[in-house]
């Protein structure tokens, strides 16, 4: 496991967290809880979310790391999976990534499918080292991954780690922003 040491808050004490193996399906309501309060997320998208975490997670080579307080509260997470054709999110890019010439890039690729860190623990490297700790155990070549298309600390961050803008003002149905798929050939920067 992998530890990092942050200053205090205002209200949640010491801000040492522990990176390692997260059993997402088992914890996947705290996951969610992290991921509402760092992407904004109502109850009712939750509901919906909590099925998609559960489907995904019975995918072969799906991965999970978790970001743990000493006291074993979950703060962060990642997870992935080697990309399939054939689901839902590559079959939404694929139109946008050949238009741009880059659909191979939807092959031997492992997809990043959620980051998130709770606010209280944000700026501390802990999104840095969950992301690049998961690319590290897997095969493929090549990652990948969405994020909203406006200029933010995340997309700074992909950047610093490798990842390009390979389609831009992508739409996913029910999605009220376009999003941005973003392509970084493994290891990641460092």
């Amino acid at each position: 496991m992998l530890s990092s040491s942050g200053g205090r808050g205002p209200h949640d004490g010491p801000r040492e967290v522990f990176v390692g193996p997260l059993d997402l399906s088992a914890r996947a309501d705290e996951a969610l809880a992290v991921q509402a309060v760092a992407f904004g997320l109502t109850d009712e998208e939750v509901g919906v979310r909590r099925h998609i975490v559960q489907r995904h997670f019975a995918t072969p080579g799906a991965r999970a790391l978790g970001a743990t307080t000493p006291e074993g509260r979950l703060v962060g997470f990642v997870y992935g999976m080697p990309n399939d054709r054939t689901q839902w999110w590559s079959t939404v890019v694929q139109p946008y990534l050949r238009q741009e010439g880059h659909e191979g890039w939807l092959s031997d690729a492992f997809v990043i499918t959620e980051l998130h860190v709770h606010p209280l623990y944000q700026h501390r490297g802990i999104g840095r080292r969950l992301i690049t700790t998961l690319t590290d155990q897997v095969s493929e070549p090549r990652s990948l991954l969405s994020a909203i298309d406006t200029e933010s600390p995340a997309r700074a961050l992909y950047r610093k780690l490798g990842y390009r803008d390979l389609a831009r003002r992508v739409h996913f149905p029910s999605a009220p922003s376009p999003y941005v798929v973003m392509g970084a050939w493994l290891p990641l920067r460092r």
